[in-house]
This record gives C-alpha cells, sequence and structure tokens, in this order.
C-alpha cells in the first residue's frame, strides 16, 4: 500500500512538472524571439559605433597632420 501512495505521488509531481513546461513554452520561445531582436539590434548600433569611432580617429589624424604641417616642434625664443 506504501508503494502505491509514493508511486501515485510520484506520478502526480510528473503531471505538474508537465503542466508547467507546457505552460512555460510559450513565453519562453517569446523571450527568445526578443532577445535575438535585441542581440541583432545592439549588433547594429555597436557596428555604426565603431565605424564612428573610426571616422573621428581619421578626422583627429588629419587635423593633427595639417595643424603641425606648418609649425616647429620647439616653442619660439622669447
Amino acid at each position: 500500500m506504501a508503494y502505491l501512495i509514493s508511486a501515485l505521488a510520484a506520478a502526480a509531481g510528473v503531471v505538474v512538472l508537465i503542466a508547467l513546461l507546457v505552460r512555460l513554452a510559450g513565453p519562453t520561445r517569446e523571450l527568445a524571439r526578443i532577445a535575438r531582436a535585441s542581440g541583432a539590434r545592439l549588433a547594429d548600433r555597436s557596428g555604426l559605433l565603431t565605424v564612428r569611432i573610426a571616422a573621428l580617429r581619421a578626422e583627429l589624424a588629419q587635423r593633427r597632420r595639417h595643424g603641425t604641417a606648418g609649425t616647429s616642434a620647439a616653442p619660439p625664443a622669447a
């Protein structure tokens, strides 16, 4: 008789576990979809940021080249 009660409790636990998994499947899929979309957007934004940083570095290098081309490195004598 004790085995029967244990088997029924185990079966009830399995049924509850399956019910929970079925109920959580929909929100889990939705969360995975949102995570993929967010990851793609973040990758796009970080790519744009990388391009912008490269453009700023190129502009800074160009300004340094043009700014120091006509002047000497030594300060003027007083």
